[in-house]
């Protein structure tokens, strides 16, 4: 059956349409026979050839034009639907109505048609023509087998793993086919909170309440669950989450609305569960004015442009309608990824951009003040850094000079171009760090904040004679950890799960604010639109998560058990390896009180203390000057003395000026 299957749908386009004109004309014969069968009685079977052959032969001459007009012949089996359905009942209804006219108006026959013949011959041709079609439809999709799995004997597919949808509407129907189509799992139940379809069946296959999860799986033997429920809200999610983790149960879900229409993604492209539905956390949408107040019509530049928010800001800016948006970006393949996607974005959707890729360095002033004098640009959005605590812990020397001196010629040069609007893209772990990435995140807030009091400041590097007028409004968005973004705990924890442990947490106490990328991108645009100068906004990352607490969920939705004390045969362990360098137990948002609400819910501006540009610049003298002389010692003071709260957790160790000291 499979062999004859995979056959016919290798034929070419015309040959299975030559196919279904040769039975459908079979079937209108058949169901014209039948039809005077009905009428006549078995006892007095007519014979064609005799009386009514001209009826016989009108039939097909009359159905099968009608059907090609209507488009019958245009449907693909495999997907036909119930508007093909509703096409075969009009072409029938007007082939039969024509079919009458015909017998009516053809007087020559010496043997009577009965009226009721061609009523017959209209709903036994609706039985035959749109049956087979139905029939066929499940034969080619792989369905028409199901009704066989209760046939003994028969259980072709028994060793395929048995999967249970959460949620039988549209999307949990279309996910059935789909599976039964990929013959790669096996679909044996459904469940759903609509208690007016619990223990009826839905494409053959029986629905239960998710109060009988347990009776589910003792009935069926299912070992997964896929969750179709893509319009659900986060908080709704969680929830059904939570009530899942009692259960041994690989929970994975299908994509969302959005990725099935933008066709990045399809129903049966199913993944795991994905950690902000573990937050409940519900994005609030965008609003239009703010987002659009710095992009639309405008030239936008990203710094870090193939970083995990600089790509995710391009992302979300092609889609505003700039004039131009330059991606800046010192990693060649990075820079290739986001222009390929963005490139291929733009042509699908006819977007009226133009996109420019630019390879350079945040340390090269030069570089980035010809970038913004060549293309004019209106609005940066500064994303380049390093951030990586325990990398930049051990290699000072770059961390200031990237994360820092980096920020000052970025700021320095779109305050010689005449950018209107600058936004730099901070961290929670500026607010009283303690690591070296932490208070290098800070300095480059403090540069913003000191430039933005300056009308005419004299720029660091710069003659002390040379005065620039700033035009420029520089504003700071400081958020904590997004999920997804490199070096995230979240992949490492999925690769640990998938190798069987351990799931390594660095202490059990450890704490993080969390927020996916699309949204932390969103509402930096917003944030950004919102700046008077020297504004620091905090974005509303809801309540910390503890990172064990994260682990445990993971491992129980990936149908698994956790090994301790307690439970010694479960499967994943859960080990604890210490807090790395630099590493604090509890981040913060804010290093005063001094906290106002915005016109957005979830961005809050925050007044903080900092240092005058002519102080600010003695002190970048001094730290370019120690990082150069390799005094760490130094560089520590500096830091100490500068950044408020910032309490480092051990020696400041760079790992050349380490190995210098360690050769003879």
């Amino acid at each position: 059956m499979d062999t004859l299957r995979i056959w016919l749908l290798k034929l070419p386009r015309r040959y299975k349409r030559l196919l279904q004109v040769a039975v459908d004309t079979c079937l209108v014969w058949g169901a014209l026979w039948l039809a005077f069968v009905v009428r006549l009685g078995i006892e007095n079977p007519i014979n064609p050839l005799a009386g009514h052959l001209w009826l016989f032969i009108t039939a097909p001459l009359i159905a099968i034009p009608v059907f090609t007009r209507v488009g019958m012949y245009r449907a693909v089996m495999r997907y036909f639907g119930n508007d093909a359905l509703i096409t075969i009942f009009k072409a029938i209804s007007i082939s039969s109505l024509l079919l009458a006219l015909a017998v009516y108006w053809y007087q020559a026959s010496p043997v009577v048609v009965p009226r009721s013949v061609v009523f017959n011959y209209w709903w036994l041709s609706l039985v035959m023509i749109g049956g087979l079609r139905l029939v066929m439809r499940q034969y080619f999709m792989g369905d028409w087998y199901v009704a066989a799995q209760q046939v003994p004997f028969f259980n072709k597919n028994e060793n395929l793993p048995r999967v249970a949808i959460y949620g039988a509407g549209a999307a949990g129907n279309q996910l059935v086919a789909a599976l039964r189509m990929g013959r790669a799992m096996r679909p044996v139940a459904f469940i759903d909170d609509d208690s007016d379809i619990a223990t009826r069946i839905i494409s053959g296959i029986k629905v239960y309440k998710p109060k009988h999860i347990q009776q589910m799986i003792d009935e069926t033997g299912a070992q997964e669950i896929l969750l179709a429920i893509p319009s659900a809200t986060r908080v709704r999610r969680r929830e059904i989450l939570e009530h899942l983790e009692g259960f041994p149960l690989h929970v994975r879900s299908i994509p969302g609305f959005m990725d099935l229409a933008s066709g990045r993604v399809k129903v049966d492209d199913v993944q795991e569960v994905d950690i902000a539905d573990l937050l409940g956390r519900d994005a609030v949408p965008p609003r239009k004015p703010l987002f659009e107040r710095c992009i639309r019509g405008q030239v936008v530049m990203v710094t870090g442009a193939g970083g995990s928010i600089g790509s995710e800001l391009c992302r979300q800016i092609i889609a505003t309608g700039p004039i131009t948006l330059i991606l800046f970006e010192h990693s060649e393949f990075n820079l290739y990824s986001i222009h390929a996607e963005l490139e291929q974005r733009a042509a699908r959707e006819s977007l009226p951009l133009n996109l420019v890729p630019i390879l350079g360095s945040i340390r090269n002033p030069g570089r980035l003040l010809d970038v913004m004098r060549t293309w004019k640009v209106n609005t940066v959005y500064h994303a380049a850094a390093y951030k990586h605590v325990p990398m930049v812990e051990h290699n000072i020397a770059e961390g200031v000079l990237n994360n820092v001196i980096g920020s000052v010629n970025t700021a320095q040069a779109a305050l010689k171009a005449g950018v209107e609007h600058f936004v730099l893209i901070s961290t929670d772990k500026a607010v009283r760090p303690t690591n070296v990435m932490g208070s290098t995140k800070r300095l480059a807030e403090m540069v913003l904040q000191a430039l933005s009091q300056e009308s005419a400041p004299v720029l660091f590097g710069d003659n002390d004679t040379v005065h620039h007028v700033n035009k420029t409004r520089f504003t700071m968005v400081r958020f904590g950890n997004v999920l997804g973004s490199s070096g995230s705990v979240i992949p490492r924890f999925h690769e640990q799960i998938r190798q069987g442990g351990p799931v390594t947490v660095t202490h059990p106490n450890i704490t993080r604010y969390f927020m996916t990328i699309p949204e932390a991108a969103q509402l930096v645009i917003q944030a950004g639109a919102m700046g008077l100068g020297g504004d620091v906004f905090v974005l509303d990352m809801g309540h910390p998560v503890k990172i064990v607490d994260l682990a445990e969920k993971m491992v129980h939705l990936s149908g698994l058990s956790i090994r301790s004390e307690k439970n010694p045969h479960g499967d994943i362990t859960i080990q604890y390896t210490g807090l790395r360098p630099g590493e604090k137990l509890y981040e913060e948002l804010l290093i005063g009180d001094n906290v106002s609400p915005t016109e957005h819910p979830m961005i809050m501006r925050a007044s903080e203390e900092h240092l005058a540009w002519d102080d600010f610049r003695q002190v970048l003298n001094e730290l370019v000057s120690s990082v150069a002389a390799d005094d760490y010692g130094r560089v520590r003071q500096l830091l100490r003395e500068t950044v408020s709260g910032y309490k480092p957790d051990g020696e400041i160790v760079d790992w050349i000026h380490q190995q210098r000291r360690l050769e003879p």
